[in-house]
């Protein structure tokens, strides 16, 4: 069965969002998790879609040179990989009113069982990429096998917590720790389900 495996960038008090509602402690968002070389499809759900589409699709259209327009930053060389990696990957959405996007290779989940019915399918492993409620929730639904985080060294303070609606207890086994540049860490956990 194909491993369903979430990627965050939080800070040290389990942040995903500071209170202006978004990160503003990350840099870039190229993928730092060693996962490009073991997935062959994402996950999201439907709040998160609509942004990460349109940031992802302003990278691949935008002059390497330019600063983008939504964040007046150059692209980073690592986000450009993702972005084309991202192109050309399948990307499912759990949403009960999305029915549409502009990216074609996107496909649209219902429920939890289509999401378990997916990790019976043939393939790599898949990117749970978040936001924080669809992964809480796959986590009490006992779907998410591994979880790897980056840590960022500061406290964020008022925010949105990625586990802020989980509710039940669950065990997690420490694979790997890393030390990053600039303070942070890496860790990746399995999930006991």
């Amino acid at each position: 069965m194909r491993k369903l495996i979430t990627g965050m960038k939080i800070s040290i008090d389990g942040k995903m969002e500071g209170p202006e509602g978004f990160a503003d402690w990350v840099d870039n968002w190229s993928e730092e998790y060693g996962l490009m070389s073991e997935i062959d499809a994402c996950l999201l759900g439907g709040v998160m879609y609509a942004g990460y589409e349109r940031y992802w699709s302003a990278i691949q259209q935008n002059e390497p040179d330019q600063p983008l327009p939504m964040t007046g930053k150059l692209v980073d060389p690592a986000e450009l990989e993702w972005a084309r990696f991202a192109a050309k990957t399948p990307h499912y959405v759990l949403s009960n009113t999305m029915t549409s996007a502009a990216w074609a290779s996107t496909r649209f989940l219902r429920s939890l069982d289509d999401i378990a019915a997916l990790k019976r399918e043939p393939g790599k492993d898949i990117y749970l990429m978040g936001g924080a409620r669809i992964t809480a929730s796959l986590i009490e639904a006992g779907l998410v096998d591994e979880m790897r985080l980056i840590v960022y060294p500061l406290l964020a303070g008022d925010g949105k917590a990625l586990f802020g609606t989980v509710h039940a207890r669950h065990r997690l086994e420490l694979r790997k720790a890393e030390a990053l540049s600039d303070g942070r860490v890496s860790l990746v956990y399995g999930i006991a389900n």
